[in-house]
């Protein structure tokens, strides 16, 4: 059984920063990324940027440049690092485990990050 365990949210002042992490506990056989995604009232869910077991990173061109992602492969953590954050990136933040092969998708609970002043 896989779950993935988030934390690091809260509320920032636009401009401000923010480091989101998940745990990842249980087994998983085959390539896999782990990612994060995001959701915001109204819209639908989106990738912010997953990282493969190679280190390979993808992120989306709405956070390039301001949002980093880094892994411990060892530890199976992957944090998401937020600076220069905007009204926009307000959202619910999950975490999750993609299998390439099979397609399956496991997900976090979700993290709530608020940008306010």
């Amino acid at each position: 059984q896989v779950q993935l365990v988030e934390s690091g949210g809260g509320l920032v002042q636009p401009g401000g920063s923010l480091t989101l992490s998940c745990a990842k506990s249980g087994s998983i056989f085959g390539f896999y990324t782990l990612g994060w995604y995001r959701q915001a009232p109204g819209k639908q869910r989106e990738l912010v940027a997953a990282i493969d077991g190679s280190g390979r990173t993808t992120v989306a061109d709405s956070v390039k440049g301001r949002f980093t992602i880094s892994g411990d492969k060892a530890k199976d953590i992957v944090n998401l690092h937020l600076n220069s954050l905007k009204y926009e990136d307000t959202a619910v933040y999950y975490c999750n485990v993609h299998l390439v092969i099979t397609n399956e998708n496991y997900w976090g609970q979700g993290t709530q990050v608020t940008v306010s002043s």
